[in-house]
């Protein structure tokens, strides 16, 4: 059993890895066996690769600026090269913008659904190209609890990641018989930057304490069994589905 989550000698791709969420789940994969590529702008990307490689783990960096669209297709291209293939993507790539639902601007509007759900298809339909012909390979989307819910004062963000949910089941209906698993993972409120104005609101914060069962915000950490789970052998016969990772908040 235990090597059913064995990922040595696979290779895979990380979108956004150097993010909160992100550098844990490359963390794992890369504790876990493979080798991988994180794509991303600025010094954090960078960073992330040379902290695991210190650790004795492959890792690489590639740069991408993913609000232009031609980077998208260039950063696959150039991780392939690296790498000599892939086995597993992980779209873990997000924004967002907090703004009264009456008040949020086209421009907020584009951008968020642009870097969140354009970006999540891209990236995966690149891969399954090259998944498709090899018969197989692991695609791995980041959902959120507004993938279920609206939220407040982040309209474009519930959007795009009720997209994220749909496009998942989607891709999984086209791509399954083809030997592709195409599954997301939802992380539930989790101890973030991008969660800053909820954990820093006194009565917002209790809110949602209330309601967690195990009365914490999720870390970062709590994200790598799910991924390597999705990543590996272990998860050959689930497809299209979400995984909630939430400390039961959707129980509640």
């Amino acid at each position: 059993m235990k090597n059913l989550f064995d990922l040595s000698g696979k290779k895979a791709i990380v979108v956004g890895g150097a993010g909160d969420l992100g550098y844990s789940m490359l963390e794992a994969l890369n504790e876990y066996g493979a080798e991988t590529v994180v794509i991303g702008r600025g010094e954090r990307t960078k960073s992330a690769a040379e902290k695991l490689s210190l650790k004795g783990y492959h890792c690489h960096a590639v740069y991408a600026e993913l609000s232009r669209r031609e980077e998208i297709q260039r950063s696959f291209e150039e991780a392939i090269h690296i790498l000599k293939g892939i086995d597993i993507l992980v779209n873990a790539a997000g924004v967002q913008h907090r703004e009264k639902s009456e008040e949020f601007s086209a421009k907020d509007w584009d951008r968020v659904m642009e870097i969140n759900l354009y970006v999540t298809f891209r990236y995966c339909q690149l891969a399954a190209r090259k998944m498709i012909q090899q018969g197989s390979g692991k695609l791995i989307n980041i959902a959120s609890m507004l993938t279920y819910f609206g939220g407040y004062t982040v309209p474009a963000y519930a959007a795009s990641k009720g997209g994220v949910g749909q496009l998942t089941k989607a891709l999984a209906n086209e791509w399954a018989g083809k030997g592709i698993n195409v599954n997301a993972i939802a992380p539930g409120y989790m101890d973030t930057k991008m969660n800053t104005a909820l954990i820093t609101d006194p009565v917002r914060n209790q809110e949602i304490l209330a309601r967690i069962p195990q009365h914490r915000w999720g870390l970062g950490e709590d994200m790598k069994g799910a991924v390597v789970f999705l990543a590996s052998s272990a998860s050959d016969y689930v497809n299209g589905t979400i995984i909630a990772v939430d400390g039961g908040y959707l129980g509640r």
